[in-house]
Formats: structure tokens, sequence, C-alpha cells
């Protein structure tokens, strides 16, 4: 495969849940020859697990010395690592960065966890949900009688396996240049915490309120929310610029002067019913008729079902289908070098004689898969 960006790079992952799994689904989306160390115990790879697609899996029971040192020797040939455990739990397989780094100096070694290596709940089991309450970032979400959590998008997967992906890339252009490989300590806190950046810069200037549905992007303002329709779905609106907010209220045929007070807090609860109101005059489709295009700042909120129907996504190919499967498709986009979903999630094992052959080491005899098929 040389489709993508990453191609020729080599990442080798170990099996894991959340955030690590996604940061290598983007890796290979990109390019990158990611290859998974399954254990026996490991379940089926299905169609079905989106954000394990693309890569190979190598069946490897790493209690066995035979098998440890395979790893190592893939470990010897890989740009990057990618694990997810507890602090300690590689240092106890005998794969830490102090072995692992010395036998490969320009390795790039991603760590990726909750709590972070170390600090005092680093040892703690935890996820996505306390992570976000420790930045600061659950407070701020939600209605104002109560934290809402945001799926897993802001904590596990962008405040972890985003800044896990950027941190490995960075790093291996440091050991590219330089020879030299290093740790990157990984953590969702710090992640989350630095995706708040605009906002902890707006409180600290006085125009971000430490409270929920009080805010200019947080549901406290009118002009920036969802909305019922007459037949229950949902649109939402965000014109900030007066310019927008103008020509929304000009299509909705709304004259009400206390309109004019956009930026005024104290108006916000009143505007924000009225809009209310107008909006569950009409169905969702008689709106998206009126304000869909429009520089109103307008869209529909579209059910996961929904969504990959929609004509916008359809003319960019937003969603592909793969082994019957809907799903997002590689982001993002490269002019040059595309990228592409190599394959489905493998079965544990499934690639393991391929990939010990392309990585040099058809020799080894790792353990064999869960259906002792020795694949």
């Amino acid at each position: 495969m040389t489709q993508g960006p990453l191609a020729g790079l080599r990442v080798v992952e170990f099996a894991g849940i959340g955030p690590a799994p996604f940061c290598g689904m983007l890796l290979s989306d990109l390019g990158a020859d990611v290859v998974r160390i399954d254990r026996a115990e490991a379940w089926a790879g299905q169609a079905q697990a989106v954000i394990e697609r693309g890569r190979r899996s190598v069946l490897l029971d790493l209690k066995r010395p035979e098998d440890l040192d395979t790893a190592l020797k893939l470990l010897d040939r890989a740009d990057a690592l990618i694990e997810g455990y507890r602090p300690g739990v590689m240092e106890r397989l005998g794969l830490g960065p102090e072995v692992v780094l010395g036998r490969n100096p320009r390795l790039v070694y991603g760590r990726m966890t909750g709590w972070g290596q170390t600090g005092p709940l680093a040892s703690a089991a935890g996820h996505d949900i306390n992570y976000l309450a420790l930045s600061g970032a659950l407070h701020a979400i939600g209605p104002a009688e109560r934290p809402v959590p945001p799926l897993n998008l802001v904590g596990d997967f962008g405040g972890g396996s985003l800044y896990l992906a950027f941190g490995l890339l960075a790093g291996i252009l440091h050991a590219r240049a330089t020879g030299q490989g290093q740790v990157v300590d990984c953590a969702v806190t710090d992640g989350a915490a630095s995706l708040m950046g605009l906002f902890y810069g707006m409180r600290a200037a006085g125009l971000w309120q430490d409270r929920r549905e009080a805010n200019l992007l947080d549901g406290g303002a009118h002009f920036y929310g969802t909305y019922r329709c007459a037949d229950g779905n949902w649109v939402c609106v965000g014109p900030l610029e007066p310019q927008f907010y103008g020509l929304l209220l000009e299509k909705m045929g709304i004259d009400d002067p206390q309109f004019a007070k956009q930026m005024n807090p104290a108006h916000w609860p009143a505007l924000r019913a009225k809009l209310a109101e107008r909006f569950a005059t009409r169905t969702r489709e008689e709106w998206c008729a009126l304000l869909e295009g429009t520089d109103a700042c307008f869209a529909p909120v579209l059910s996961m079902g929904e969504a990959p129907g929609h004509p916008h996504n359809q003319a960019r190919g937003t969603f592909t289908e793969v082994a019957g499967v809907v799903q997002p498709a590689p982001a993002p986009r490269f002019s040059a070098t595309p990228g592409a979903i190599r394959r489905p999630a493998p079965a544990p094992g499934e690639h393991t004689a391929e990939v010990l052959a392309d990585w040099g080491l058809a020799d080894r005899e790792p353990a064999a898969p869960p259906d002792g098929t020795g694949k």
C-alpha cells in the first residue's frame, strides 16, 4: 500500500480501548502501516468496529519469551509505538521505554492514558467523563441545571487520540532530523484542558461566566443554539456576526425591535423564547427550504441515520461504506496523497504471517490464533 501522506511509516499498536485505537485508525487512514499486537483472548474482529479499521493484526502472547522477543524485533523496525495501558504495565511486560528506546533510539513511544504517566491520580481507573471533569470542560457543557457528557468526542478522541497523533508525528519529524526518539506522554486531561484554551482566555478577559447556558457559545445566546420544529425535528442557528444575524431575522420575517439587542445577555432568555415559538411554526424541511445554504448560519440537526444521506455529505464523500458498514471516510483530505481505508477491523492474528514476512521476521513462531488455525 502506498496511498496517503504517511505511506512508509511503521507503527506498532498494542491492542486496547478508547483513544489509543482511534489514533491508530487516524494514522492508518492516512497511509501508515499500523500493526496491532493482539492477545489470544481478544474478541474477534468485526466490520462494525469502525475505529479498529485499517490496521493488520499480529497475535502474540507477551508472557512467552519468544513472543516478547518478536514484539521487540517488530519495535526495532518501527517508527512509532502506541500503547494505552495504565502506567507501569508496559514496564512489567518488559516493553518499557528504557528497553525499547535502548534498542531503537529513533522510536517515538506514544503513551495514551486518561490522567497521564505522573500525578496523584495516574494509577487510578477512570473514563472520559472523569477526565473532562478535571479539565473544566465538563462543567462548561450542558444546560444550566446540570453538566452533560458530550459523548467521547471532547475527551477520549479530541483531547486524547488527536493529541497523540499530533504528538507522534511531531516526535517522528524530530527523530528524522536528529536521530533521537522520545516518549510522548499523552493524557486526556491535558488534551481536554488544551482544547479549553479559548474559554480560559475569555474567562480571564471577563467575557465568559463560569456557569452553563450563560455565554455566547454554550446555549446561553438565543442566536447560537438549537430549536424544535413543528414536526418534532430540530434545527440549529449560529449567526454570531451582525450581518448574518440580520439576515436570519429578515428571512424569518422577524421585525421585533427587541431583537436589535443581540449582544445584551439580559435579553437572551426572552429572545430565545420568541425564536423557539417561531421555529415551532414550521417543519424542519420547511425551515431548510428557507434557510439552508444562506448566510444565516443555519443547519438541520441530523441523526446518525440521516447524516450520510445529506446532499452536502454525499457530494463530498464524507461517509463511505466498508464491508456493508456505513462510516466516516478518512479526514482530512490531501490533494496529492489521499488517504484510504485499507480494510475492515481485523480478526486477532489475521495477518501474523504476512506482517512478520513484510517486516523481515518470517522465521518467528508466534502464539497460535484463538481458533488454532495458525494463520
